[in-house]
C-alpha cells in the first residue's frame, strides 16, 4: 500500500505553458504550441514512470472522462457513464455509450494490444482493424516528436476509418505512449480536443496545444489520487475483515468498484460493510449517493 511521497507542491505543468495555449487560437504558431506542449509532459512523464499504487484508479478515471468527452454530452455526464457501465450485467451489451467508455477502458488497460477489441467494439470492420495495425506500427516508429507523431496518427485514422471517429483520439494516445516510452497509454486528447478535428488546417498545433492542457488535467487528477489514496493507506489498519486487502487492491486499480462485486474472500455483504465503514472512516467516497446500486472509489 506504501507509495512514494508527493512532492510539494504536487508536479504539474508550469502555469505559463498552458496559459500560451488555453484558449488555442488558430492563429497560435506550430511552434508556440509545440514549446507548451513540451513544457506540460516533462512533468506528466515524470508521474507516469512513478507508476503509483493507484495508476489504475487513474489512468481509469481518465478514461471515463475521454469517453464522455467523446460522447459530447449524448450520454450524459460521467456518473451516467459509469452507471451504465457498472450496472450492465457481465457479457450484456452496454449500449453504444458504454462501448465507447469499454474502448477507453481498454486502451487505458492494455494498449497497443488490445487495438483489435477496441476498434471492433468501435464498429470498425476487419479491413479497418488491418488499417489501423499499420497506421499505428508506421506512427510508433516516427522519427517526429512524439505530440506531432501522435497529430500525424490522428490525421491517418480520421482518413481512412470515418466510421469509428473515437479511435482518432485512442490511437493518438497510443502513438504518444510508444514514442515517450510509457508502458500504457494514458487517455488525454479526447479530454481537451474539443471540436478541434484532423484535417483542420491547424490541427497539428492544436493538437500540441490539446495535448499540453490535458497533460495539466491528468497532473491536477494524480495529486488529487494520491492524497486520496494515502487516506486510504491511513485507515486500512483499522480494518479487520477478512479479504479487506484485496477490495482496497481493487479501489486502486480501478474508477469505481460496486458494492456487489466479486472479492476473493469476502461475501457480498461483508463488501458493503467494509465499504460502508471505509466512507465512514473518510478512506474511499461512495460515488452515487443512492441507498442501492452504489459504486464506491477514491
Amino acid at each position: 500500500m506504501s507509495s512514494p511521497p508527493e512532492t510539494s507542491p504536487p508536479l504539474r505543468p508550469p502555469a505559463w505553458a498552458t496559459t500560451l495555449v488555453a484558449p488555442f487560437r488558430p492563429e497560435t504558431s506550430s511552434l508556440v504550441a509545440a514549446f507548451a506542449v513540451g513544457a506540460a509532459l516533462a512533468p506528466l512523464d515524470v508521474l507516469v514512470r512513478r507508476d503509483a499504487p493507484f495508476a489504475g484508479a487513474w489512468r481509469q478515471r481518465l478514461a471515463l472522462a475521454a469517453a464522455t468527452a467523446s460522447l459530447s454530452g449524448k450520454a450524459g455526464d460521467e456518473g451516467d457513464l459509469r452507471d451504465t457501465w457498472a450496472l450492465t450485467r457481465p457479457g450484456a451489451d452496454p449500449g453504444p455509450a458504454g462501448r465507447i467508455y469499454a474502448a477507453w477502458r481498454a486502451l487505458a488497460a492494455g494498449g497497443a494490444r488490445r487495438l483489435p477489441d477496441i476498434a471492433t467494439g468501435l464498429g470498425a470492420s476487419p479491413a479497418d482493424v488491418a488499417t489501423l495495425a499499420t497506421t499505428l506500427d508506421a506512427h510508433m516508429r516516427s522519427r517526429a516528436p512524439a505530440p506531432l507523431a501522435a497529430a500525424a496518427a490522428a490525421t491517418a485514422v480520421a482518413s481512412a476509418t470515418p466510421r469509428a471517429a473515437p479511435l482518432v483520439f485512442e490511437v493518438a494516445d497510443l502513438v504518444l505512449a510508444a514514442r515517450l516510452g510509457w508502458r500504457a497509454p494514458v487517455p488525454l486528447l479526447a479530454l481537451e480536443a474539443g471540436r478541434d478535428r484532423p484535417g483542420d488546417a491547424a490541427w497539428t498545433a492544436a493538437c500540441c496545444a490539446a495535448y499540453a492542457r490535458a497533460a495539466a488535467r491528468a497532473c491536477d487528477l494524480h495529486a488529487e489520487l494520491a492524497r486520496a489514496a494515502a487516506r486510504l493507506e491511513a485507515v486500512a489498519p483499522k480494518l479487520r475483515a477478512k479479504g479487506a486487502a484485496a477490495a482496497l487492491a481493487a479501489l486502486l486499480d480501478d474508477d469505481a468498484v460496486a458494492g456487489a462485486a466479486e472479492i476473493a474472500g469476502m461475501s457480498e455483504r461483508g463488501l458493503r460493510r467494509l465499504f460502508d465503514r471505509l466512507v465512514a472512516l473518510g478512506g474511499v467516497r461512495e460515488l452515487t449517493g443512492r441507498p442501492t446500486f452504489r459504486l464506491y472509489g477514491l
